[in-house]
């Protein structure tokens, strides 16, 4: 079967900082993939490399073995793969209304249906259409990430990349959003490539996972040997150890 994404030998760089070195990982259809490491380590720019935001000096990515050359990404490639970003503060336009922001994509791709797609994307992360017409400044944090996930379902993609998509919100609110999350991966089985520092979230979250140093992949593993512990690599462990308190999530 084709991989959903494969990265090979993957480097970016920018002037002469290296921020990849020789990056590979394969991920399958539907599979939920983590990528863990320090801060630095280049865990989003990998993510970024794949939507053509970073400067790929050597390697190859492919997307159902379609590969991907040099930085532009066409509209066929962007109604298959959507990003999720960090910051749902800076990620939203901040002078348009919820109703544009989604309506926004579906005219960029000449998509027709809007009214329906908008209500079913509304409705899939839990926000009524009482919120189509809010601007982000009249949301919580949590209920602008919901309509950052919304504006990246609408388009109906493949793949997610989400990087660190809860790490801006409250706990109480993260367990709402990584829920949400995952049952709109089961509904519409999607491959996630999921960027954390927590590794609670990527346990629960993922079923495999790689862990980045310095631009480069130290090991690849599943999320139950993550969880027991049962790791090989030195700095992986360390990441554990600097976890306090660390148990899988239920």
């Amino acid at each position: 079967m084709t991989d959903a994404l494969r990265v090979d030998r993957l480097g970016v760089a920018f002037d002469h900082f290296h921020a990849l070195r020789d990056v590979s990982i394969r991920v399958a259809r539907g599979e939920s993939f983590g990528l863990v490491g320090e801060s630095g380590s280049g865990k989003s720019t990998l993510l970024r490399a794949v939507v053509g935001l970073a400067p790929i000096t050597s390697g190859s990515i492919a997307v159902d073995g379609e590969v991907r050359a040099g930085q532009r990404r066409s509209r066929a490639f962007f109604r298959k793969v959507q990003m999720v970003f960090q910051d749902p503060y800076g990620s939203l336009h901040p002078r348009q209304t919820v109703d544009r922001l989604l309506l926004e994509p579906l005219a960029v791709h000449g998509i027709d249906g809007a009214e329906a797609r908008i209500r079913r994307a509304l409705d899939e992360v839990g926000l009524g259409p009482s919120f189509r017409f809010r601007y982000p400044h009249q949301m919580s944090g949590g209920q602008r990430q919901r309509v950052a996930i919304a504006r990246a379902l609408i388009l109906e993609p493949e793949i997610l990349l989400l990087d660190e998509p809860t790490s801006a919100l409250d706990a109480s609110v993260q367990a709402e959003v990584l829920n949400l999350l995952e049952q709109v991966r089961r509904d519409r089985g999607l491959t996630f490539v999921m960027v954390s520092h927590d590794l609670g979230v990527v346990t629960h979250m993922c079923e495999r996972l790689v862990t980045m140093r310095h631009g480069r992949v130290v090991e690849m593993l599943t999320a139950a040997a993550l969880a027991t512990g049962a790791v090989s690599n030195a700095y992986t462990q360390e990441l554990l150890r600097a976890s306090k308190g660390f148990v899988r999530a239920g």
